[in-house]
């Protein structure tokens, strides 16, 4: 038998990278690893279980937020399995096909977040322009079918993702520059051409992420127009105190993916630490500040929050 062409293969498994420079002390940055994740899991869980057992937390804004917290926990779950293993058990190696597929996972959790943040844009911009029709402009159908788009839109534009790279041959280094699969990562260590999955990777950022930035922006514009129409200074900072979390929000979750993508499309030249930092910060940031910002800030939540510990404690005694 002749030689394998090795300029035509698929790597049976990949390399994940940590933190470069810091491979020693992994073990010691498991620990708050863990602590972040235990918090966004269990978070995001308590405030789906409140809103779930509150019948005063099943407005259209609560509702859309039990969705954000619903993406968030499928996010952290689709990566937790990589990071763990890669800082606590220093396993770096991840089979190529799971690695695909961790990698549909999380392109598609992020693009259902950011349908998500627009429909709340949307919600917003309702409550404060025609807050005596929110009720009737926002219906349960209607809500149900934003988030069923949101889902849908997703899946149908990462599905293509995991095929493009499978049909490419990788003959370069099989070192991965993140603890989880990121879709320019992948496709940086294929030696075929490569210019479908870049043409098509800007096509998704751009009808996914750039629309719905865009979008949300606009919502904002039309929200302040509105705010500033409103007579009272009292009344204008009570609008714009309703919009406070989720424009905390959406910054928590476009900066860091907006640098990411920068990083992986111009940085060659960049820190290996930069990297990884930004990745970290686009894979933490929101799962972790969502529930600790929404349960800070929205008195509703907090109240119920405390209601239900209430309940927890009299039940125990």
């Amino acid at each position: 038998m002749g030689p394998i062409n090795s300029s035509w293969f698929q790597p049976p498994t990949l390399l994940l990278t940590g933190i470069p420079g810091l491979e020693a002390v992994q073990i010691w940055i498991s620990i708050p690893l863990c602590v972040m994740y235990l918090i966004a899991l269990l978070g995001n869980c308590i405030i789906l279980f409140v809103i779930k057992n509150t019948s005063s937390l099943h407005d259209p804004q609560y509702i859309f937020l039990s969705m954000l917290a619903t993406t968030d926990v499928g996010l952290s779950l689709s990566t937790l399995p990589t990071v763990l293993s890669v800082f606590l058990l220093n396993h770096r190696e991840i089979e190529f096909h799971s690695c695909l597929t961790q990698m549909f996972f999380i392109h598609t959790f992020s693009s259902m977040e950011s349908a998500i943040l627009l429909a709340m844009a949307f919600d917003r911009f309702v409550a404060i322009r025609n807050p005596l029709h929110y009720t009737v402009v926002l219906t349960s159908p209607r809500i149900m079918g934003m988030g069923i788009a949101a889902m849908v839109r997703a899946v149908v534009l990462m599905v293509p993702l995991p095929i493009l790279l499978k049909r490419l041959s990788f003959c370069r280094d099989v070192i991965l520059s993140h603890c989880y699969c990121y879709h320019p990562d992948v496709m940086k260590l294929a030696c075929g051409p490569v210019r479908v999955n870049i043409i098509y990777g800007l096509s998704l950022v751009l009808c996914s992420f750039g629309v719905d930035s865009v979008f949300i922006v606009i919502s904002y514009i039309l929200i302040l127009k509105t705010v500033l129409g409103i007579a009272s200074e009292d009344g204008q900072l009570r609008a714009l105190n309703t919009c406070i979390s989720h424009i905390f929000t959406v910054c928590i979750f476009y900066v860091p993916l907006i640098v990411l993508a920068l990083i992986h499309r111009f940085g060659t030249f960049t820190s290996p630490l930069l990297h990884v930092t930004m990745a970290n910060l686009f894979l933490f940031l929101t799962p972790v500040l969502n529930p600790l910002v929404y349960s800070l800030k929205t008195k509703q939540i907090r109240s119920a929050v405390h209601k239900v510990l209430r309940a927890r404690r009299n039940l125990l005694k």
